[in-house]
Order: C-alpha cells, then structure tokens, then sequence
C-alpha cells in the first residue's frame, strides 16, 4: 500500500508541474460574492461545517471547484452555485481566496498529545501515517502534488472529511490525492480522528 499511495503522489507531482492558469484576485473579490454566506467574504468560514478557504493554495481551490461543478465530487449545498460559474471565474475566485490570511483556531488541550502524535508520527502499530508527510509540517500542504494546506482549518470539518475518506468516499479517477486519503484514513479511528483534526485547528496558532 506504500509504495502505491507514493506512486500516486509522484504522478501528481508530475501532472501539477504543468503550466497553471493564473487567476485575477481583484476581479475574484467582486465574485466572491456569491461565496461568502458559507466561506465568509475573506474566505473564513463562521460555521465550522464549511471550510476555509482563506490561505488554500490557488491550483487546491481550482481544482476542486471544477470536480464539484462536473459534480464528481459531491456538495449538494454547491450545486446552485458552481454551474453558474465559467473557468475564468474559478480562477479568479481561487486566486482571491489564496491571498487571504486564514484566521486560526485553538485546539483542545485534552486532544493535542494524540493529535499531534498521529500529525508527526503516525501510528506505526495500525499503519496510520504521519499527517505531515504530505502536508508539511506546520500544515502549510504542498501545491505542486495538490496537498491542501490543514492548518487552521475547523476541526469539525476536517473530522467530518477524515471520516468520509475512511468509509471509501473519493472523487474518482479525475483525483488522485482523494484516493491517497482513502489509504490514509482507513486504520483512523474515531478518538485519532477527532484528536488530530482538533491538534490542526490549532496547529495555525502553534506554528507562528
């Protein structure tokens, strides 16, 4: 299973080192309009459900905004939303978004001994690896292999995602780095879940 989630993430490597459309972030603060009521107008979300976007890496948000407007990755909150917008405007939206400054959490402190553990080490005994492997050691992620940044991003939300990835769910074929978290995620259990997603919330604060 290793050497299959590292043969993945060196094709997308490779992928990503392909030219990248840059987006207008002016133009995509006027847009960005129509994202605010869920992600906040700075891309900072109030309700923990729905993620953050201030700070994520342009190619993430790119990226993921076209598999949920060709519905390959599923967000029926989304689907009044990205049909109305063209290639340009998912480009100039992620480009405002990635210039923002995320606003960090605090994680809870009975949570941070096992959340960081799993973040830095893994868990050895399951298989489980080290979040940080992939997305970097202050969880700033890795935009050339399509790695999200984590850090500051709610905790329910990053749980709710680790559990999903952990029950199989996948964007398919069109994205490879969704079927890296399924291997990641499937030794998870629920107290490792709920302890590293809560360690990454706060992780924004502890790495300044």
């Amino acid at each position: 299973m290793s050497f299959l989630l590292r043969a993945i993430a060196s094709s997308l490597v490779l992928v990503s080192l392909q030219s990248f459309a840059q987006g207008d972030a002016a133009a995509g603060e006027t847009k960005a309009a129509i994202c605010a009521a869920c992600h906040g107008a700075d891309g900072n979300s109030a309700v923990p459900n729905w993620p953050k976007l201030a700070g994520q890496h342009q190619q993430y948000l790119v990226r993921q905004s076209t598999l949920i407007k060709a519905n390959a990755r599923p967000v029926p909150e989304m689907l009044g939303i990205t049909p109305g917008l063209t290639e340009q405007d998912i480009l100039d939206i992620a480009a405002y978004f990635s210039q923002q400054t995320i606003t960090g959490g605090v994680a809870d402190e009975s949570k941070v001994e096992l959340g960081e553990r799993i973040f830095r080490a893994g868990n050895l005994e399951t298989g489980v690896p080290a979040c940080m492997s992939c997305h970097g050691p202050a969880g700033e992620g890795n935009p050339l292999a399509s790695y999200p940044s984590l850090a500051g991003q709610h905790a329910v939300y990053t749980a709710n995602m680790l559990t999903r990835f952990r029950k199989g769910e996948n964007w398919g074929e069109g994205d490879a780095s969704s079927q890296v978290m399924n291997g990641a995620a499937a030794r998870l259990t629920d107290d490792e879940i709920a302890a590293v997603a809560s360690y990454i919330e706060g992780l924004y604060l502890s790495s300044e």
